[in-house]
């Protein structure tokens, strides 16, 4: 699904007219006219859709992030996954104010880069790695970002999709590693877990060969691993809610 088949940015249009609209055909901005709706309704519609097309054609995708409700950001992915960033961190606790951000692993367009804390974890390259048309992670509304923002005083603003809420939509639930296996994701470390992350850091500290490497690893695949698993959301969310729509109009093209 693309935003190009959302109508629901438009202030007073609902997940019902779109999916009228979607019934009658109106699967594309191109397939609508205002006269498939009440007179201001159509004026409102046509007015998104004309800056719509000229923020799309720019990349904007800040503009959409402010126009989509959060629990429908999925629908900008496919448009803008070619260059999000997909993040990860590891900490050594929950709590900003008494815990450390230890590594961090950035991925976009099929490249991977670990940032560790006493060597490049510095606030100019996260920040600089968070400047992005979307970022996407796994609980990181609650953890990631906050932590982030507290640990180096920073102001993330760049939509920001949280793959463990799409994901639930489609029944996956709980935490990324049980998930992934219900996805096909195999991980070259299945055994080590959060808790894992942090005694690896604190060997390291502690001058344990190998520590550092196989914790950089796992939060590296954790990255990684967050690329294959929006694209399956992804694809089940738009299965779910615009295929039978667009299969209820004969199957037009979107």
């Amino acid at each position: 699904m693309r935003i190009e088949n959302s109508f629901i940015p438009v202030r007073g249009v609902g997940e019902r007219t779109e999916r009228d609209l979607w019934r009658r055909g109106v699967t594309h901005w191109d397939a609508f006219d205002p006269s498939q709706v009440g007179a201001t309704t159509g004026e409102r519609i046509q007015s998104y859709i004309d800056e719509a097309r000229d923020r799309l054609a720019d990349a904007d995708a800040r503009f959409f992030g402010e126009r989509f409700p959060s629990n429908e950001l999925w629908r900008c992915y496919e448009n803008f996954r070619g260059d999000a960033v997909f993040f990860d961190i590891e900490t050594t606790g929950l709590s900003p104010d008494t815990h450390e951000v230890t590594t961090v692993s950035f991925h976009r367009a099929g490249d991977t880069t670990t940032l560790v804390r006493g060597d490049d974890l510095t606030r100019e390259r996260v920040a600089r790695h968070l400047d992005a048309p979307l970022l996407v992670t796994f609980n990181g509304a609650s953890f990631d970002v906050p932590f982030l923002e507290d640990a180096f005083g920073l102001d993330v603003d760049a939509p920001h999709l949280d793959s463990m809420y799409a994901a639930k939509r489609v029944g996956l639930s709980g935490g990324l590693k049980a998930i992934e296996p219900r996805v096909g994701i195999e991980r070259d470390r299945p055994d080590i877990s959060g808790r894992d992350a942090v005694r690896l850091w604190h060997e390291h500290e502690r001058g344990v060969d190998g520590a550092l490497e196989t914790l950089v690893s796992y939060n590296r695949e954790d990255a990684v691993n967050l690329r294959t698993l929006m694209d399956e959301v992804a694809g089940r969310l738009h299965a779910e809610v615009f295929e039978p729509e667009r299969a209820a109009d004969g199957g037009a093209e979107p």
